[in-house]
C-alpha cells in the first residue's frame, strides 16, 4: 500500500468513475468496459507485486501498463464522440499521464534489477505475532 504507482492507479480508478457518473445516455457495455479497464490497472500491480517473482512482477506490470493504454483510448473514444468535454478529457488526460510514467519508472527499475540480480524476493514487512 506504500507504492505510489498502485496508490495513484486507484485515484486513477476514481476519477474516471466520478467522469463516467456524470455521462447520460452511455452504453451499460462502455461504461463497463472503461471502469474495467481503470481497475485492471492497480489490479495488476498487486497481483503481479504478491506473486513475488520478478519475471511475474514485470508481466503484470505490462498488463496493467496495456490496460492503461485500453482506458486512455477509451477515454479519448468519448471525447471524440462529444461525450465529455475537453476540460474533463484534460483533467483525466494529466493524471493518466502521471499514473502512467509512474508504472513505466518502475517497469524499468524492475527490468536493470532483473538484468543486475539484485532482486531480492523476501517481504521486507515488520513481522509481528498474529493471534489465532
Amino acid at each position: 500500500m506504500k507504492l505510489e504507482v498502485w496508490d495513484d492507479a486507484l485515484d486513477l480508478l476514481k476519477l474516471v468513475n466520478n467522469i463516467i457518473q456524470n455521462i447520460d445516455k452511455i452504453d451499460f457495455k462502455l461504461r463497463s468496459q472503461i471502469l474495467d479497464a481503470a481497475q485492471s490497472i492497480s489490479s495488476n500491480i498487486a497481483e503481479g507485486y504478491c506473486r513475488r517473482s520478478i519475471n511475474e512482477y514485470l508481466q503484470f506490470l505490462n498488463i496493467a501498463l496495456a490496460s492503461s493504454g485500453e482506458l486512455l483510448t477509451r477515454i479519448i473514444g468519448l471525447r471524440k464522440i462529444s461525450k465529455i468535454s475537453e476540460s474533463v478529457f484534460e483533467e483525466f488526460d494529466k493524471f493518466h499521464y502521471k499514473t502512467e510514467n509512474k508504472l513505466l519508472s518502475l517497469i524499468k527499475a524492475l527490468q536493470s534489477k532483473r538484468k543486475e540480480g539484485t532482486w531480492d524476493q523476501e517481504i521486507h514487512e515488520v513481522s509481528e505475532k498474529y493471534i489465532t
